[in-house]
Order: C-alpha cells, then sequence, then structure tokens
C-alpha cells in the first residue's frame, strides 16, 4: 500500500468495502460516496484494463471506453509496473466465470 494514501481513514474506507456482500449493496454504498462521474470513470478504467489485457490497441480501447489515451497509458502503466491491483481483480473475475 501507498503510505501517502494509507491513513486511518482510508484504512476505514478499505474494511468498509469488505463489509458489502451483494452487488446491490456495492451499488449502494458507491453511488453515496462517488460522484456519477467518478464510478463511471472507475468502471470505465477497469474495463480498459481488461482490454489491455486482451492485447488491444490504444485507439480500440479509447473507442470502446470514452477514455483518453493519457488514461488507457495510465492504466497500462499500472497494469504493467504497479501494485497488481487490476491484475489480481481480473484474474478473479476471469475465475469466477469459469
Amino acid at each position: 500500500m501507498n503510505p501517502k494514501i494509507q491513513d486511518e481513514h482510508t484504512d476505514q474506507l478499505m474494511k468498509a468495502i469488505l463489509t458489502l456482500k451483494t452487488a446491490e449493496e456495492c451499488y449502494n454504498f458507491f453511488e453515496d460516496l462517488c460522484t456519477v462521474s467518478e464510478l463511471i470513470g472507475m468502471s470505465r478504467r477497469l474495463y480498459a484494463a481488461r482490454l489491455l489485457k486482451n492485447n488491444e490497441n490504444y485507439t480500440e480501447i479509447c473507442q470502446k471506453s470514452g477514455l483518453s489515451s493519457a488514461t488507457v497509458s495510465r492504466v497500462s502503466r499500472a497494469l504493467k509496473y504497479g501494485t497488481d491491483g487490476y491484475n489480481t481483480i481480473l484474474e478473479r473475475l476471469e475465475n469466477e466465470k469459469a
């Protein structure tokens, strides 16, 4: 965890997220917590990460997701050099499908 963002408040947020049990609870919590734009942005970045893992090119990803090439580049950098957050989630979602 990045020490710049980890404090008692972010710890409490992470614990709160871990208590959510259903998709409906997640929708309700994140709708209260985030603006519509923030929530859409997060979902689009996760979508872009999945497309990057499937080796789609930036132009296609930008067109499909509505994200800028700079944002797609940040997602790509996080996939390659980040803390494996995207990779962990994408792997779990893929395993859930199987």
